[in-house]
């Protein structure tokens, strides 16, 4: 054929055709967009620091980020020793160690939540009104003298019925004194624990639009999220995955899937000595989850380990490879998030997720770049792979592990240029 030549274009359908079609799925376009919104882009903090009611103070953030600074000095004083015990290559060592000294400096805790769960128990309820209005009032004042973490809030009691009226109260009283206190920060998230039900959220869900009316917000301004840590949330006496109603159930407000890995575990008769997140209960359960809030902007968090980076140097070394080693699965099965509960566990965390984002940013970027170039080269990439490149360079900004500079230099990309490429439009 000559080249110029203008092909002749001939169809058989008529226009009324696509137009029936388009009718027919008008209802499933609506559904899907309503379902499945996609990622709603912005940072996920890469864990999230439980601290008991009673205990959290005005210097909590800071007093975390000093004890684990001190551990890394009485454990691990230099990058060598740091990377002897993580196993880190010589090329990291340096960078990652450098990069967790300043972050515990910098933003030691990324996600806190003030819990009056588990962590809290049983109290007299003027001591948790009273709790609860000081992590109000400490919060508030967090996020009005810059010394907050990016995000913060409070872990409620569940809404079973022994339980129900102390949540909703705790809930109340908080968010009050928030609003009390200047109003509700953007850093605000919510965690509503031991959901069995699909009800239950749709509950919350409803506390919370009564809240908002009481206030004068912006409908659906607060969002919460579910923590999965009972075998009902997982699958339903009907044998469907209770999880994927419960996303739809918040109608709109759930940001997180929290998996609770000692309960969850507990629940399913799994001995103290085995339960963990790397258990096969645990990987079943993590997987439904991560299938439900595929492509509907709810995000995914990892569960903990209980075993504490404390005592002598050889016992630290051990529960720090533990975490270490934990954490790095969770990031290679797409668990961004997880929980720590000491502040030892803190240089683990962002060796784990420095090292992770450091190892692949080379390849991340340089793939990502020869995309949107056009350029080829040894994988065909297609645009979701480009979506995940960019996921990648972009988590590793928001967490410090990667430098702007160095993400522009490797991709010839802005900051906006990543974004656009993480959340395409349909």
């Amino acid at each position: 054929m000559a080249q110029g030549r203008q092909e002749k274009v001939a169809t058989t359908l008529a226009g009324a055709v696509g137009e029936e079609i388009g009718a027919f799925l008008a209802r499933v376009d609506a559904d899907l967009e309503r379902r499945y919104p996609g990622d709603p882009g912005g940072r996920q903090p890469v864990h999230t620091v439980y601290v008991p009611g009673d205990a959290f103070a005005a210097d909590t953030l800071r007093t975390w980020g000093d004890r684990a600074l001190a551990a890394l000095d009485e454990h691990a004083p230099d990058a060598a020793s740091f990377a002897a015990v993580l196993g880190l290559p010589d090329a990291l060592a340096e960078p990652v160690y450098s990069r967790v000294r300043a972050k515990l400096e910098r933003e030691p805790v990324e996600d806190l939540r003030v819990d009056f769960e588990d962590g809290y128990g049983s109290r007299p309820d003027a001591e948790e009104d009273e709790a609860a209005a000081r992590a109000a009032r400490l919060i508030a004042a967090a996020y009005e003298n810059g010394t907050a973490a990016p995000y913060m809030g409070i872990r409620m009691k569940c809404l079973e019925a022994g339980v129900r009226d102390r949540g909703i109260r705790t809930l109340d009283v908080f968010l009050t004194g928030l609003m009390e206190s200047g109003g509700l920060p953007d850093g605000l998230l919510l965690t509503l624990p031991k959901v069995t039900y699909a009800e239950q959220v749709t509950a919350m869900a409803r506390l919370l639009e009564a809240f908002e009316k009481a206030h004068g917000l912006a409908p659906g301004r607060i969002g919460f999220e579910i923590q999965i840590e009972t075998s009902q949330a997982i699958l339903a006496a009907d044998g469907t995955a209770t999880v994927a109603r419960m996303i739809q159930a918040a109608e709109g407000r759930a940001t997180g899937l929290h998996y609770g890995t000692f309960d969850y575990s507990a629940c399913l008769g799994v001995s103290a000595a085995h339960q963990a997140s790397d258990h096969p209960a645990a990987d079943h359960a993590k997987a439904i989850m991560q299938v439900a809030a595929a492509g509907t902007g709810v995000r995914l968090s990892d569960g903990s380990t209980n075993v504490l980076p404390v005592g002598p140097t050889e016992r630290v070394h051990d529960a720090w490879r533990l975490h270490y080693g934990l954490t790095r699965r969770a990031l290679a099965r797409a668990y961004y998030q997880g929980w720590d509960m000491h502040p030892g566990h803190l240089p683990t965390r962002y060796a784990a997720v420095f090292a992770f984002y450091r190892e692949g940013f080379a390849h991340a970027a340089t793939r990502l770049a020869r995309y949107a170039d056009r350029a080829g080269g040894d994988v065909m990439d297609e645009p979701a792979t480009a979506k995940a490149l960019s996921g990648h360079l972009l988590r590793g900004l928001d967490c410090g592990a990667l430098d702007l500079d160095e993400v522009v230099g490797a991709t010839g990309m802005t900051r906006a240029d990543l974004e656009g490429f993480a959340t395409p439009r349909r």
